[in-house]
């Protein structure tokens, strides 16, 4: 049975863990990428008012569409911007006019309605191999668990305190390990008067609207590179994020919702918005509820509190983003170790494809940039082409419940050692 097909009643300790899931899940998306909005604001010459209504739009729309989702589908849709197309857009946005961009943002959305209507993708992601997927999912997530250790070297003090106590916590209460080390790391840091939140006055943001202008240019130049950069970054691991953690909502609504919720939202300054990659992993494994039908409630969480922060635009965000980096790369590694060493597991457990998985691994954490095109692209094609040269083929029909069936007895394991 899949995590979506049962509902068992929810009980408030039942709500705990997926709020906490589906909190981390934006304050590290706030406090880890959301610079590169600004940066690309500051690039576009855009006034505080025309950055607050982009910080808006994108937040409200996030939080929409991963409430739409999520409920629809009981499962734990997380959304989030596209990181690597708000990336593209700080060199982008230096030779396009801001109305032109946001002309191009449309277009780029109008595809992706296109694209979720068809069916298309989803028939493409039912074709990836379960072991490539896992490959792949855990050489796009290796990067995070490095840069929790690796925060050693910069802070020690916060960063080896919040292993330690994720270690104790994992040998004498797992299900708050997660829980245990967010609190602990905002007190520490409240203690250091590393958060100060005394000068916080919250204001309300106020969309601003964008009368957009096409051309020739801004759709070869930003919106074919928006929807192929998003498609690839995003889209792709996000599904197969699902995928991995025994889920199978179809990737046809959530391309159709977000699409629609990007297109309404683009006149306001949001680039894209998507399916979560990195983040929705927080929200998808065991940290989140030891029951996966119950996981879906990180998705309701993830968007209000996405919501909250678009309602008073620049002002949380920025509070987020004051956050040290090390508790961000901290706090998010150690909160997908339990999904990287699944996803490893997943990947290496078919001797047949081992190796094949194993060079998606590879190819995936080595993150290749070619023709501006992120790490998870190339690492997947060269999974799959590693795949069918030493295993004869690609699938030639849908098996998207080998996937379900083959994270499913990984849940129930966990479930039986917890």
């Amino acid at each position: 049975m899949s995590p979506s097909e049962s509902h068992p009643p929810l009980r408030i300790r039942d709500l705990i863990h997926p709020i906490v899931a589906g909190l981390i899940s934006v304050l590290v998306n706030y406090g880890g990428t959301f610079i590169l909005v600004f940066q690309a604001a500051k690039v576009a010459g855009l006034s505080p008012e025309l950055t607050a209504s982009w910080v808006w739009s994108i937040s409200i729309g996030v939080g929409v569409t991963g409430i739409i989702l999520s409920w629809m589908t009981r499962e734990p849709v997380i959304t989030a911007w596209s990181t690597p197309a708000a990336a593209f857009l700080v060199t982008a946005l230096a030779t396009t006019p801001y109305a032109e961009a946001v002309g191009a943002y449309l277009i780029s959305a109008a595809a992706f309605v296109v694209l979720g209507l068809s069916g298309w993708f989803e028939r493409l992601i039912r074709l990836i191999p379960p072991g490539v997927a896992a490959g792949l999912l855990a050489g796009i997530l290796l990067q995070f668990g490095i840069k929790a250790f690796g925060g050693m070297s910069i802070d020690p003090v916060l960063a080896g305190l919040l292993i330690v106590t994720y270690v104790a916590l994992k040998r004498f209460s797992a299900r708050y390990a997660v829980i245990g080390i967010l609190v602990l790391g905002l007190l520490l840091l409240r203690m250091q008067d590393r958060i100060d939140l005394t000068g916080l006055t919250l204001k309300f943001a106020t969309p601003v609207l964008t009368m957009p202008t096409f051309s020739l240019n801004a759709l070869l130049s930003v919106a074919l590179p928006l929807f192929l950069i998003t498609l690839t970054g995003q889209y792709m691991p996000g599904m197969l994020v699902l995928r991995n953690a025994g889920f199978k909502t179809s990737a046809n609504p959530v391309v159709t919702v977000t699409g629609l919720g990007s297109l309404l939202m683009a006149p306001f300054g949001s680039h894209a918005f998507n399916i979560a990659a990195i983040t929705a992993a927080i929200a998808t494994g065991r940290e989140a509820h030891e029951d996966p039908s119950k996981r879906w409630i990180a998705g309701i969480a993830a968007g209000v509190c996405y919501i909250l922060v678009g309602v008073f635009g620049v002002t949380l965000a920025a509070v987020f983003m004051a956050f040290p980096a090390t508790f961000i790369t901290t706090l998010a590694g150690l909160a997908l170790l339990g999904t990287i060493g699944g996803s490893l597991a997943t990947a290496l457990a078919d001797v047949k494809t081992r190796e094949a998985s194993l060079i998606t691994f590879l190819a995936a954490a080595a993150n290749i940039t070619l023709l501006g095109i992120g790490g998870a692209f190339w690492g997947l094609m060269i999974g799959l082409v590693a795949h069918a040269v030493l295993n004869g083929a690609l699938p030639r029909r849908a098996r998207p419940a080998i996937a379900a069936s083959a994270a499913e007895p990984a849940i129930k394991r966990g479930e039986a050692n917890a």
